[in-house]
């Protein structure tokens, strides 16, 4: 099986780099600054597996049909990945990856939907720089067909997959994009500030702020009658669980959990966007949430605002202080804890 992955950004790196240590065949699609990069001294990948330098093709855009076509760019670049790279893919099948629930929509447009399969990935990573990224922690791969029930072809691509990840077939795979968009919910406040996973939520005002967010986003999507579905290591009664707790017990959780998530820094998607000078996913995952409100006649006043200062960072290129965003959503006096 030939397999083509657009985009040379943290995820994108290890799927390709363990993959081809597998022994499949991968090209890697990226930027210029990283195809240059990959092929003058290979993708370097540091993390929970070891370190190590990896070599294969690198290209700025598809040169031929794959079986597969994997696209690890964000869902606000898909459209522009499709674009640059669409006289090579009609024949083969496409993979996505993204976070939120909108990936799969944005594609139906181009794409016969039975060739469409959505993913979701639980293990984490970071860009470093074009050529370096680092694999932070180990998850499943969740796939599945979004639109039509799973065909033998899912199960041989999570064969090829299973190689290098651990991968589950998922027969309900939006259920579960939508429990792990409230996973992916955390990411948008160490975006606010320019830090670490870990820095951000050390503070316990933030880990408020985190309970806040996710009791407003559950409460709109169980009055839209949204359908969570448990994650192989993730059951929903632990997202349902967390939601239902006081604020200060929550806080608690989300202090120690995210505290804890890898031994080297994790910037969380939004941010390593940001860092990069790019827009970030906030629309599709924080965003969703605010825009499945308006669509209902309510309101999701924290998620809405999170999202409009995301984008005042995007814009000023300026994150805020603690002070300023604890003074936003009326966390604390001023004065760092």
């Amino acid at each position: 099986m030939n397999i083509a992955v657009i985009g040379a950004g943290a995820i994108g790196s290890v799927v390709a780099s363990y993959l081809t240590k597998a022994g499949v065949s991968v090209t890697l699609i990226g930027r210029p600054d990283q195809v240059t990069a990959i092929r003058k001294s290979g993708l370097h990948v540091m993390g929970v597996r070891g370190e190590e330098t990896f070599q294969f093709p690198a290209l700025m855009k598809l040169d031929k049909a794959y079986d597969v076509v994997i696209f690890t760019v964000k869902t606000q670049d898909l459209e522009s990945a499709y674009l640059e790279n669409q006289d090579h893919l009609e024949s083969g099948f496409i993979l996505t990856t993204q976070n939120g629930v909108q990936a799969d929509n944005v594609l139906s447009s181009h794409f016969e939907r039975d060739k469409l399969i959505s993913s979701i990935v639980m293990f984490g990573a970071t860009y470093v720089r074009p050529g370096e990224v680092t694999f932070n922690f180990e998850g499943d791969w969740i796939i599945g067909k979004p639109y039509f029930p799973n065909d033998p072809f899912v199960h041989e691509l999570a064969g090829v997959l299973q190689k290098a990840f651990k991968v589950n077939v998922s027969n309900d795979i939006m259920g579960m994009k939508w429990l792990k968009l409230f996973i992916n919910f955390n990411n948008c406040i160490p975006a606010l500030l320019g830090k670490s996973m870990q820095e951000t939520f050390a503070d316990l005002d933030f880990c408020r702020l985190s309970m806040l967010l996710l009791k407003e986003g559950i409460e709109v999507t169980r009055k839209a009658g949204v359908k969570l579905v448990s994650l192989p290591q993730f059951p929903v009664e632990r997202i349902d669980g967390l939601s239902a707790m006081p604020v200060e017990q929550g806080a608690a959780i989300v202090n120690k959990t995210l505290t804890g998530l890898s031994k080297e820094p994790l910037y969380g998607s939004i941010l390593q966007s940001i860092m990069r000078k790019k827009t970030s996913e906030i629309d599709f995952i924080n965003g969703e949430v605010a825009h499945l409100a308006q669509a209902m006649g309510l309101s999701a006043p924290l998620n809405r605002k999170i999202v409009d200062l995301v984008h005042e960072v995007e814009r000023e290129g300026k994150f805020f202080s603690r002070d300023e965003v604890k003074r936003k959503f009326s966390l604390s006096s001023p004065g760092d804890r």
